[in-house]
């Protein structure tokens, strides 16, 4: 029955307020992290959404700013979905679901300020951080959007970068590996995704078979002080503003799971 009619089969369990993995429709999956777990990056993180599986690796490099911000550095991060994550993709350049989740992962930097370009600058006009985030999927069941946003943060809060100053005279930089510094990390952006069904019915935290059933989806990203940073929506079912309130709501009380969870890991790893 779940293979000839799949939709009906969801609905009978939508009815009795559950879905057919035992959660109920507000309900997350098991959500784990791990940080620090490449050595060769200067930050990392895996994240775990039930079975979809995210590692970000941030590599930091030294670079002249751009001519029309000579204050600012620069993030620039890349999102892949090889075809080992899932049957659904294909080897070769990326598709255009990896180009959207690119895209939304730099809208929101961009829009919640996470990281203010300046801290990034060393030298005015000379010298800056670029920071190349590689975000890759290892395991995909649906919520890419979530897993990548709260991967990509985790990641940023376990860089360390060197000191680095500019030597005058000889116009070279000078990095002193001994002594680094953590990244400012000014805001906690973490993203909230729900599924609508029947263009009615909103389940939180969506696995691929229910992306793939559902009229349309909704992701909203919170900062810390509970302000939106943006909202995704791809199209499909509209949404009353009784309904987006509702995710709004749903998406502050995540950001607080998400945030204690990091800090706890961020804790435990810390040396005594």
């Amino acid at each position: 029955f779940r293979t000839v009619e799949p939709l009906e089969y969801y609905r009978r369990f939508l009815k009795e307020n559950c879905r057919p993995d035992g959660r109920e429709l507000g309900e997350f999956r098991a959500t784990t992290v791990n940080i620090g777990s490449i050595t060769t990056a200067d930050g990392s993180a895996l994240v775990k959404l039930g079975n979809t599986t995210v590692i970000c690796g941030v590599k930091a490099e030294l670079a002249a700013p751009a001519a029309d911000s000579a204050n600012k550095g620069y993030i620039v991060p890349n999102v892949e979905l090889p075809s080992l994550c899932s049957t659904r993709f294909r080897s070769g350049p990326p598709g255009e679901e990896a180009q959207a989740v690119s895209q939304f992962i730099a809208d929101v930097i961009e829009n919640s300020q996470m990281i203010a370009k300046e801290d990034l600058c060393i030298a005015n006009g000379k010298l800056a951080w670029v920071l190349y985030c590689d975000i890759i999927c290892l395991d995909y069941d649906g919520n890419i959007l979530d897993a990548s946003t709260f991967a990509l943060l985790a990641a940023l809060k376990n860089v360390q970068l060197p000191s680095v100053t500019l030597n005058e005279e000889t116009g070279l930089s000078e990095v002193n590996l001994k002594q680094k510094n953590p990244l400012t990390i000014r805001k906690h952006p973490v993203a909230t995704s729900f599924a609508i069904f029947d263009d009615t019915l909103l389940i939180v935290d969506p696995t691929a078979e229910e992306e793939d059933l559902a009229t349309g989806t909704v992701t909203i990203v919170t900062d810390d002080e509970g302000r939106l940073c943006s909202v995704h929506k791809p199209g499909g079912s509209p949404l009353t503003g009784a309904k987006l309130q509702d995710c709004i709501t749903r998406a502050i009380t995540r950001h607080k799971e998400v945030k204690k969870l990091i800090d706890k890991v961020i804790k435990s790893i810390k040396p005594k």
